[in-house]
């Protein structure tokens, strides 16, 4: 399978139309049109269907744009790491995977550093929940994962920051909670919840509840938080999340309230095991080990 085809069928999928892809790509479309059936029977799947306007991706089609578009920033990520040998300073890209954390915080205090001294260092933030960093940082096409609460990291290396995100409720500021100062599990009980994927799936609350999680009414899961908030804003629910990653300003209409006993969520930096790092990313695990050792 050449990356060529799939960087063809790339552009086909974001475009939806072969005729403009075509143009993009400065090839004729009876052209186009060969490279990608070329690539169906490689695989022995159909991609995409023609309709009257352009075309729609098959459900394999779908699958593989994701499978795809990961090759080819492998393969962008591979160049620009040998590229760095050649180099006579550091440069290069940083891959780093997030979820929604204050913690991202020490991200950019040490990239910050680290592009005073070295401009041709960059850097790309991927944001996910657990599972979608994990994957990447597995398939190699991030260097670190900036993981949040309780996760399985016994195939990474890790350094905790020195600080944790707090957990908490985040209601509409004319919910009757809204008047509470810390919330209890009594206090959620027979209420309408949004909870992340992550902290449903790993168990995270079934100790602070002091019965079982999946008694509670939840009516909608998420894997980041921003779309839940507007989802509370619509009086859909109240949402389970970790504190300042929602605005919850005194015009937002929305307020976060801590839970009681409190509940913390550790946040840990990590990276494969013996994985070998570009020269940049090397550079960023250097400065960021020294920055939280001055941190703690």
């Amino acid at each position: 399978m050449e990356l060529r085809l799939l960087k063809y069928f790339l552009e086909a999928a974001n475009e939806l139309h072969i005729t403009r892809t075509a143009e993009r790509l400065h090839m004729t479309q009876p052209s186009l049109s060969k490279q990608l059936g070329t690539l169906e029977r490689e695989l022995g799947r159909k991609l995409y269907v023609r309709e009257r306007y352009g075309i729609r991706l098959t459900n394999d089609g779908i699958l593989f744009r994701k499978r795809a578009q990961e090759i080819v920033d492998l393969e962008a990520k591979t160049l620009a790491e040998f590229a760095d040998d050649y180099a006579q300073t550091i440069t290069g890209t940083v891959y780093i995977g997030a979820g929604e954390t204050k913690g991202v915080k020490y991200i950019g205090q040490v990239l910050s550093e680290i592009r005073a001294e070295f401009p041709g260092i960059n850097y790309r933030m991927i944001s996910g929940d657990y599972e979608d960093i994990a994957e990447k940082l597995t398939r190699g096409l991030i260097d670190f994962g900036l993981f949040v609460g309780k996760v399985s990291l016994k195939d990474y290396d890790c350094l905790a920051l020195p600080e944790c995100d707090t957990w908490g409720l985040i209601v509409r500021s004319d919910d009757p909670l809204a008047q509470k100062e810390s919330i209890t599990p009594d206090d959620i009980k027979g209420r309408e919840l949004l909870f992340s994927h992550q902290a449903q799936a790993h168990g995270e609350f079934s100790e602070w509840l002091g019965f079982r999680a999946d008694t509670l009414n939840i009516t909608g899961t998420h894997n980041l938080a921003y779309n839940a908030s507007v989802m509370v804003r619509e009086g859909l629910g109240v949402l389970i999340t970790i504190d300042g990653i929602i605005d919850t300003s005194q015009n937002s209409g929305l307020k976060f309230i801590p839970l009681m006993p409190a509940m913390k969520a550790e946040l840990v930096l990590a990276w494969k095991k013996e994985a070998i790092l570009s020269k940049a990313a090397q550079k960023f695990l250097q400065v960021f080990k020294r920055s939280i050792t001055q941190n703690v």
